[in-house]
């Protein structure tokens, strides 16, 4: 009987379902012929045309991607309203559609229309009979669960609304899991809508233990800002950053399957323009390149003369001979730096060396002649140029990160700020490494940053002056001679890019573990921008929690705070999550411990002195992964991921995966694509991931790496949904 009411009410809802994407279908074709439109005003042969043509491509574009994006699970979810005041059911989707009427079909659950689909509740049933989740393969309904919410309305309206499965989220909940994370657009609990419907300005935090959802809630908060408030956030932009390369290829889909693609997602090792780092250092350099202090130190670099520039300059001038010694170009130096950044001074450096040089003109044949002569004859003196190109170059940020890495001009930057032990650690850091992508860790970009502001953006007009004259001077280095003296001083600063501010929101998840450093750099992205701010301190990755803090109160000073603390977890089995509650009470961590809802009746399997700790390994991943039917993952110490690797390439149970392990091995942000279910990674690796099962290999190593070994050991313990194993 049960089978086959679900069969019928599955039929019924497949029905509404075809109707749907019916109408999906002739949105699209709406929206292809809008394309099209655009296109004939294009050829219209007037300017007014050429505008309509890009208002029309544009909005056509954005609607077909949405459409496009929307087929998997488009619709997800019915509401039985109480007849009394709506007699129709109501259908939630990943977008909004009307039909050919122009009447409501189906309602973007971002709408707040749609807000009641994740509000209502038992006992406060907001006149909800019945709520429906509908589960989708494709365009297919294979399922129904459903919640009642009001029976004594049920039963005052004597309305047919049988009641079908066993509950959206614990089903949900129990599926295996692929490379990717998955909207839970038709699952949001409250306690989840309340932070994703907060409101847009100022910041928005959202806290709570592992497993609760913060992830995924604040990347449906994202949608909903650019749902509701569109041309703010589009305009402005919205930038998503993550902890690594690894977790933003996990969560990418999740937007787009949302209708949104208006967003950048970037690492820690992207946020800068132009810039892709995509390894750590280790814990103890780490810690240097975090620290607040690097900033002064940086400072100090930027300040600094051109190692190898010239220290003086003698030319004959008529009858007179004048010298631009070290005194006079250290004044001069001191000067343009007290008025802005160094970049910015550019133009100024050849009309202020020849203030300079013009004043010990004492002859009479030159005074004569006066100061245009003068400037005319020293501007087109090859030398002059040639010093003035050389004393005050246009620096790029990576070239002065490259002064750092001579022990005598860091040991001079940093006196009194790092220790002598400290400065080692950077050398040996870079040593042997240049200043391209693949030789930056991901500490280095705030680094990069910090003193890409502070030396400011190269003035744009000077990548098109990049002609040289018949002497070889490089005349864009010194702004084509400050355009021949500013032209009759007609010119007017340029822009720099340094000062945007391109950001509407942001989003920063596992923001517990941002440095001093990246706070910085992130900040200066979202001065006036809203923020959505996600982490647990207690998985706090970064040891001086108090200095990170602090940064973090600078980069939003100012802006309003709404809190958010999310309180259920729903990743975890209860037994996976009581063993790893239990480290954190052990080991001192002030742990957020959420309840988990779940539980399988299965224990984490702890193999204790392992003799043979590749088989013991390879043992623990074969039972897990003939066990499950989604990821597995293999955490390891930093310093034994090439070992693992070679274990996993080398087991034959295993060739299918060993691609994946090798591509592991070269780049540790990669993520096997495909079928591929086996990876292995370092416990910062696993930040924001999660895998059906987790073999955890020497986990006191793990805890031992770093000053907050301890928490990331926690995390790694928390990153199973269904097994886990560990092999000490």
């Amino acid at each position: 009987m049960n089978d086959k009411l679900a069969e019928r009410e599955i039929a019924q809802e497949q029905d509404f379902v075809d109707r749907v994407y019916l109408q999906l279908g002739e949105s699209a074709r709406a929206a292809q012929e809008l394309a099209k439109e655009g296109r004939d005003r294009g050829r219209l042969g007037h300017e007014g045309g050429l505008v309509e043509r890009d208002a029309f491509a544009y909005q056509a574009a954005r609607r077909i991607a949405q459409l496009d994006a929307a087929h998997e699970g488009l619709v997800f979810g019915r509401l039985d309203i109480d007849p009394e005041i709506d007699s129709e059911p109501r259908y939630v989707g990943r977008i909004g559609l009307r039909d050919a009427d122009r009447d409501s079909l189906l309602i973007d659950w971002r709408a707040p229309a749609a807000a009641v689909f994740y509000q209502a509740t038992a006992v406060e049933p907001r006149s909800v009979i019945r709520r429906r989740v509908l589960r989708s393969e494709g365009q297919n309904v294979v399922g129904v669960e459903d919640e009642l919410l009001d029976a004594d309305a049920l039963e005052r309206s004597g309305a047919d609304l049988p009641i079908v499965g066993e509950g959206a989220l614990m089903a949900q909940l129990s599926r295996a899991r692929d490379r990717t994370m998955h909207s839970i657009v038709a699952t949001i609990q409250a306690e989840q809508d309340k932070a994703i419907r907060a409101p847009g300005r100022g910041v928005t935090t959202i806290s709570g233990g592992p497993g609760v959802g913060k992830t995924v809630v604040a990347l449906h908060r994202a949608a909903y800002l650019l749902y509701t408030e569109r041309r703010r956030y589009e305009s402005g932009g919205v930038l998503i950053i993550g902890p690594s390369g690894v977790f933003m290829r996990y969560i990418e889909r999740v937007l787009p399957s949302l209708g949104e693609t208006a967003v950048a997602l970037r690492s820690l090792g992207e946020v800068v323009d132009g810039v892709r780092a995509t390894w750590h250092n280790d814990p103890a350099v780490a810690d240097v390149k975090g620290s607040s202090r690097m900033a002064e130190v940086l400072r100090r670099a930027a300040r600094q003369q051109a190692p190898g520039s010239p220290r003086e300059f003698k030319v004959f001038y008529r009858d007179d001979s004048l010298r631009l010694d070290g005194k006079r170009l250290g004044e001069l130096r001191r000067q343009l730096m007290s008025q802005g950044r160094r970049n910015q001074q550019l133009r100024r450096v050849p009309q202020l060396l020849l203030d300079l040089l013009w004043r010990q003109v004492r002859g009479d044949r030159g005074r004569e002649r006066g100061r245009e002569p003068f400037n005319d004859e020293m501007l087109d003196n090859a030398a002059f140029l040639e010093f003035a190109a050389a004393w005050w170059p246009a620096l790029e940020a990576r070239e002065v990160l490259g002064w750092l890495r001579e022990p005598e001009f860091l040991s001079r930057v940093s006196e009194g700020i790092l220790t002598y032990d400290e400065q080692q650690l950077l050398l040996k850091s870079w040593s042997g490494r240049g200043l391209t992508d693949a030789d930056l860790a991901i500490e280095d970009i705030p680094l990069l940053d910090e003193l890409r502001y502070a030396i400011g953006d190269i003035p744009e007009q000077a990548a098109d002056e990049r002609d040289q004259d018949q002497s070889g001077i490089d005349i864009a280095e010194l702004m084509t001679a400050s355009d021949r003296m500013d032209a009759g001083r007609g010119w007017r600063p340029p822009t720099y890019r340094i000062d945007d501010d391109p950001f509407a929101h942001i989003l920063i998840d596992e923001a517990q573990d941002l440095t001093p450093m990246q706070w910085r750099m992130v900040g200066r992205r979202g001065r006036t921008a809203s923020w959505t701010i996600v982490g647990d301190p207690a998985q706090s990755s970064w040891p001086v929690p108090a200095e990170s803090e602090a940064e973090r109160a600078k980069a939003l000073e100012g802006k309003p705070v709404h809190a958010f603390h999310l309180s259920t977890n729903y990743r975890n089995s209860a037994e996976i999550y009581s063993f790893a509650a239990a480290y954190a009470e052990r080991v001192g961590l002030d742990a957020d411990l959420p309840t988990a809802v779940r539980s399988t009746g299965v224990e984490p399997q702890v193999i204790e002195n392992a003799v043979d700790l590749e088989k013991a390994t390879r043992d623990a991943v074969g039972e897990i992964a003939s066990q499950v039917g989604g990821t597995v993952g293999i955490v390891v110490p930093v310093a034994r991921r090439s070992e693992v690797n070679s274990w996993l390439a080398s087991w034959s149970e295993f060739e299918a995966d060993a691609p994946s392990a090798a591509a592991s091995a070269a780049d540790p942000t990669s993520v096997p694509s495909g079928e591929d279910r086996i990876v292995v990674l370092t416990g910062l690796d696993t930040k924001g991931l999660e895998f059906d099962g987790i073999v955890v290999v020497r986990p006191d190593e793990i805890e031992r790496e770093s000053a907050t070994g301890r928490a990331t050991l926690y995390v790694v313990l928390t990153r199973a949904t269904q097994l886990l194993t560990t092999v000490s």
